[in-house]
């Protein structure tokens, strides 16, 4: 275990203690993101008179979520507000005349953007015109122009000083609920019960688990297995996850977060956010059954997306010459290309862009690789573009089909010029050699401290060198294969999940094999133990 923090940068007994124990007490003052006392200000007036807020999220987990919290706090405060988010068919995505026009509707006082509104400049202008305040909460990064809102919070704006960039859209909304609770003169305390939601967004939006993400996330899976949010119980049951426990990360990237992207990728967004807002039991079971229809429609949408995507990719990519992927097709379904340009950037280990084209327009979604800033690389190419938005890892455009060629080609040489004449190359970052006998429950369980897991912040992967593989390995239904390493004195059990294919040859090639692997448990008829989850096999040396 100190080899495990020493290799991660924690060399001393403080730095290690700090690392293993983050507290809550060392959260940035929320007072600190420019424009946030302004804000909160706003709002408490407006709890104050009554006046109705309006906050309008993004129909992602993050934006979904974070209009959930800021909705539910501002009523436990003893105002009056409403959630709403895009139709991503009808509006697109971020705040558009669609979106403020049905605020207006309800009657809104304030309007409220979470994860969105940051470039929403023609739509911001049209609220205020209405008379309308807008606040805009966000974390994506801005473009030349701020939109003339009453407050623009978003730590990556420039100017503001806030110590963290790296929050979530969930994250910027908690913030500023805190200071929100401040000024009406609440109890601190009542912030941490927000915190369900905050590790729910964090994690789904795979924002780098660094800093204050990191306490967010510790304390809020906690919080998230004992949430008592209908929405939230019923959503663990579809997704068969148990209460009480802290949440593993990996269930929410895998399991609770696509469920609820997939009522806003092929269904109604807005049931996603009703399931997180209601406070009946019944209707958040139904609402769950809801999302769990959309998310098998959405696996066959992406399944036979992905398909055509990589049929198209014979008339537009150069293995040899092309350091990324641009894609355009008709028929496809924006609400999967995201998913479906992350499998691309997976595979072929290239930034990848997927436009679902449709009449003269196009939207597309882009996903990138390690060390290459997607979204810059897109603001050079943005002339082509209707518009854009993002980070350093995903974006989404709007295009009119006629300009695909250019952004193309603009896109290809951007890409060429940041990553070079070498093809890129996917690599394994091994944080520890370790013996099979050190290799047993304690270590599991301690490593465990070093999470929550994810983006900046990945599991241990260790390397037990030179073993063998006790007997024949076993190819499982679904490709998975399971086979068990040996040096002479210890024994471990392994399995690769899909892996089969790849992982048998090198298994069945050479006696002792180098074995590359994270920890996961194996409940097995009342029975726990550890298994190796293989990540790489190659021959000993």
């Amino acid at each position: 275990m100190c080899r495990l923090l020493a290799v991660r940068g924690r060399t001393t007994p403080d730095t290690a203690k700090s690392f293993l124990r983050p507290r809550l007490r060392d959260l940035h003052d929320p007072a600190l993101l420019l424009d946030s006392d302004r804000a909160a200000r706003r709002l408490a007036l407006a709890v104050e008179r009554g006046e109705l807020v309006v906050i309008h999220g993004d129909y992602d987990a993050d934006g979904i979520a974070a209009a959930a919290l800021l909705a539910g706090w501002i009523r436990t405060l003893g105002g009056r507000a409403e959630a709403i988010v895009p139709d991503r068919t009808r509006d697109g995505y971020d705040l558009s005349f669609a979106g403020v026009d049905r605020a207006i509707a309800l009657g809104a006082g304030v309007i409220v953007t979470v994860d969105c509104g940051i470039a929403a400049l023609d739509a911001v202008q049209r609220a205020t015109a209405a008379g309308v305040d807008v606040i805009v909460t966000d974390h994506h990064i801005p473009g030349p122009e701020l939109p003339e809102a009453l407050a623009v919070l978003d730590p990556n704006r420039p100017g503001c000083t806030y110590p963290d960039k790296r929050l979530c859209g969930a994250g910027v909304a908690f913030k500023l609920g805190q200071l929100l609770s401040r000024h009406l003169g609440r109890s601190g305390d009542e912030a941490w019960h927000q915190l369900d939601l905050v590790a729910l967004a964090t994690i789904a939006d795979q924002v780098e688990l660094k800093g204050e993400n990191r306490i967010l996330g510790r304390y809020g899976l906690r919080a998230l297995g004992r949430s008592e949010r209908p929405g939230v119980q019923a959503l663990m049951a579809s997704a068969e996850l148990t209460p009480g426990n802290a949440v593993p990360s990996e269930a929410v990237a895998f399991r609770l977060a696509p469920r609820i992207n997939a009522a806003g990728r092929v269904g109604d967004s807005s049931k996603a956010l009703r399931l997180l807002l209601t406070e009946d039991s019944g209707e958040a079971r139904s609402l769950a059954a809801v999302l769990e229809r959309n998310n098998g429609e959405r696996r066959e949408l992406e399944r036979r997306t992905t398909e055509e995507v990589f049929a198209a990719l014979a008339d537009v990519y150069d293995a040899a010459a092309d350091r990324c992927v641009v894609v355009a097709g008709d028929g496809w379904h924006p609400g999967v290309i995201g998913i479906v340009a992350s499998r691309v950037a997976e595979r072929l280990f290239r930034p990848a862009v997927v436009i679902a084209l449709d009449g003269d327009r196009g939207r597309g979604s882009a996903r990138s690789i390690p060390d290459f800033d997607l979204h810059a690389a897109i603001a050079q190419c943005g002339s082509h573009l209707e518009r854009f938005g993002g980070h350093h890892q995903a974006a989404g455009m709007d295009i009119h089909r006629d300009r695909v060629p250019a952004f193309r080609d603009a896109f290809r040489d951007v890409a060429r010029s940041r990553l070079g004449a070498a093809e890129p190359r996917p690599s394994l970052h091994v944080d520890l050699e370790v013996a099979l006998g050190e290799v047993d429950f304690d270590l599991y369980r301690y490593a465990t401290y070093l999470g929550p897991h994810g983006r900046g912040n990945p599991e241990p992967v260790y390397v037990a060198r030179a073993v063998r593989v006790d007997g024949r390995p076993r190819v499982l239904k679904g490709g998975h294969v399971k086979f068990t390493m040996a040096d002479g004195r210890s024994r471990l059990p392994a399995i690769g999940f899909g892996r089969a294919d790849e992982l048998v040859p090198e298994l069945t090639g050479t006696e002792l094999v180098d074995v590359a692997f994270s920890l996961i448990e194996n409940t097995f008829r009342g029975v726990t133990t550890i298994q190796a989850r293989v990540a790489d096999v190659r021959p000993a040396d």
